[in-house]
């Protein structure tokens, strides 16, 4: 708890619902004439992605395929994890077809790029999409692999050892963004987020 009182709230939930409203609004512009479907990574970004599809619905007047992906088996440092710290493997749903569409995947917080990674290594495994594109909440820079978000709902410059926490209602009981401060370095096989 008292890791909570040190945090400092970046993003409200008024700052996080204008943020997601921003991203729907670019999605659809962005994909006028072209068949999308969303794709959330477990577990915040498909809760994202819930919003999001609803949003886009609204703003785009037709209804858009919706899935949700887990990359537990396809992180590249499933071997070093900790053993006691066992990966949660959620379902994966995509009950569509990816070809010819452009599929949007959404995460929460964007940092070395892995996460991404693994998640269109999972995607493949469904299908060949037309184009996939990246939304996410919060980009917090220091990219291990050449990823680049297409949306972004915050761009939050922070340092290695701190900790971006999000926090949604749906799994959390409230919506918002923190930062962390710096703590023990994240050792190797974890992540910080």
């Amino acid at each position: 708890m008292s890791d909570q009182l040190d945090e400092k709230v970046v993003l409200d939930h008024d700052d996080l619902r204008r943020a997601l409203v921003r991203i729907s609004h670019e999605i659809v512009e962005r994909n006028d004439e072209q068949p999308i479907a969303l794709v959330g990574i477990h577990t915040r970004g498909a809760i994202l992605s819930q919003r999001l599809h609803a949003l886009v619905g609204e703003f785009g007047g037709t209804e858009v395929p919706l899935g949700d992906i887990d990359i537990s088996f396809y992180r590249d440092d499933v071997e070093r994890r900790d053993p006691e710290r066992a990966p949660v493997v959620h379902a994966s749903h995509l009950d569509f077809e990816l070809e010819g569409r452009t599929v949007i995947l959404v995460d929460d917080v964007l940092y070395t790029g892995r996460t991404v990674r693994a998640a269109i290594d999972a995607l493949f495994d469904y299908g060949r999409p037309a184009r996939v594109q990246l939304a996410v909440l919060v980009d917090r820079g220091h990219r291990e692999l050449p990823i680049r978000p297409d949306y972004v709902g915050k761009n939050l410059p922070t340092a290695p050892g701190e900790r971006v926490n999000v926090r949604l209602e749906q799994s959390d009981g409230q919506d918002e963004v923190a930062i962390a401060p710096a703590r023990a370095p994240v050792g190797e096989g974890e992540e910080a987020r």
